[in-house]
């Protein structure tokens, strides 16, 4: 139901937005751009007079084509200046497709890691993770059964995440959600257990940021890597607060020793590995995530054949099995995609997102406050949309500002610090038809307000 008002409310405010544009005269094509607009297209905003246009900017129009100021670009057009601006999102019609290709994209993804998962279903390999984070998962999770499937599926899952695995999280996760379900009595509505493994999912735990890190060397950053701690610390900060919110809400004690002690672990495991990737310069973090990233994906698929043919059972025959369900998994999903893109390709293109972060600027500057995070802030609210539209707001935030910009280093922690909740909400509910998300949205939503927060107080301690 929350999922459903939300969703509801992005498509109201993004027409409503757009008939306001419209009106005002500030947009003629934005209906166009909303429905049949191709992301990167010029969109024409305004136009003015070469008499009236500012000295400055006609000055810089003499010796250039054209000027770029902010996301605007001005052009000169016979006796007048015309101002333009890219479409950052495609219009309806094309992000349905945009949703078709992703799940598409997906099916192959699936297929491969839910078959391998289910040979170490067969052989036993997931039930003994499950005994082995039994102790721990058991107090955060005490709706599942100890040693029951689902354990090792989710360790599986924030195993991956931890390691910026995204390819493998999401088959591991869908699978985990799979296993949750059977385990609920109410299948339309999501269950504490699955509440709180999507929560901590969504709020993204992650060592090393390499994307951030290969796009800030990209675009010639002086150190690409200098937003690795930050990224950490953040993803951190967000994971504890979703396990606070969640735990508060279903009423489970997390002061036992059981749970204080792995917390304790996990955060000096991630410790050492901070102080050694601290200690490598861009390429050797680069060379480092790659030889441990996909290391381990080919140690676990050795592992899981080693074990699938240790138990003697038929190995290829347990693959094509899973592989079939994680290609019906990926076609299931694609309505709930279309809906998720759908709505947020509306709110960018209507013009409501640069409303939003207009309106911020106007009020933190109104109470004198240091406003250069704000320039940064888009990243921030497009990401728990859509991560391709956030990792493309920071490369723009780097484009317009320099990459070594306070913004575009804060840009840098934001796309580094968590998972897209909304396409997490799409995706993983939708894979076993979920439509009562309870408290999900919100508990989700609060950490990525915990993410948010903590990025801007530690971009102000380490750059300034």
């Amino acid at each position: 139901m929350a999922l459903s008002r939300i969703w509801s409310a992005f498509i109201i405010i993004a027409i409503v937005a757009a008939a306001a544009v419209f009106i005002a005269g500030n947009e003629k094509q934005v209906f166009a751009a909303m429905v049949t607009g191709k992301k990167g297209d010029s969109v024409q905003v305004k136009e003015m007079t070469i008499a009236g246009a500012d000295p400055l900017l006609l000055g810089k129009l003499v010796s250039s084509q054209r000027v770029q100021q902010g996301d605007l670009i001005y052009k000169k057009d016979g006796g007048k200046i015309v101002a333009v601006k890219l479409q950052v999102a495609n219009g309806i019609i094309d992000t349905c497709w945009d949703a078709v290709d992703i799940c598409l994209k997906l099916v192959g993804i699936l297929s491969l890691f839910i078959g391998f998962m289910s040979i170490a279903e067969k052989a036993g390999g997931i039930r003994l993770l499950s005994k082995i984070a039994g102790p721990f998962f058991s107090r955060l999770f005490p709706g599942v059964p100890q040693g029951h499937p689902a354990m090792g599926h989710m360790i599986m899952n924030f195993s991956a995440n931890l390691l910026g695995l995204d390819n493998a999280a999401t088959p591991f996760g869908l699978k985990a959600m799979a296993s949750l379900q059977e385990l609920n009595t109410s299948k339309e509505t999501a269950s504490d257990a699955q509440i709180m493994f999507l929560c901590l999912h969504a709020a993204g735990l992650n060592i090393i940021p390499i994307s951030v890190i290969a796009i800030r060397a990209s675009q010639h950053a002086s150190n690409p890597t200098d937003v690795f701690i930050p990224c950490m610390i953040v993803t951190f900060v967000g994971t504890v607060t979703a396990m606070l919110v969640v735990s508060f809400k279903q009423k489970i004690n997390l002061l036992q020793p059981v749970i204080v002690l792995w917390v304790l672990g996990i955060s000096a495991v991630i410790a050492l590995l901070v102080f050694y990737v601290a200690s490598l310069n861009a390429a050797g973090i680069q060379s480092f995530s790659g030889v441990l990233s996909n290391g381990l994906i080919l140690l676990v698929f050795l592992l899981i054949v080693l074990g699938g043919v240790y138990k003697k059972i038929d190995v290829f025959d347990a693959f094509i099995e899973g592989a079939k369900s994680g290609f019906e998994t990926a076609i299931r999903i694609i309505p709930y995609l279309v809906g998720i893109l759908v709505a947020v390709s509306m709110l960018r293109t209507s013009g409501a997102f640069d409303v939003a972060i207009n309106a911020i600027k106007s009020f933190f500057a109104l109470w004198g406050a240091d406003t250069r995070f704000v320039e940064g802030l888009p990243t921030a609210l497009i990401r728990p949309l859509s991560g391709g539209a956030a990792r493309g707001m920071m490369v723009s935030t780097m484009t317009t500002y320099g990459p070594d910009s306070f913004a575009s280093r804060l840009s840098g922690i934001f796309q580094g610090a968590s998972d897209t909740t909304f396409y997490v909400i799409a995706v993983y509910f939708g894979s076993v038809n979920i439509k009562n998300t309870r408290y999900a949205i919100g508990a989700m939503l609060l950490a990525d307000l915990a993410g948010i927060i903590t990025a801007i107080l530690l971009a102000y301690l380490f750059f300034g």
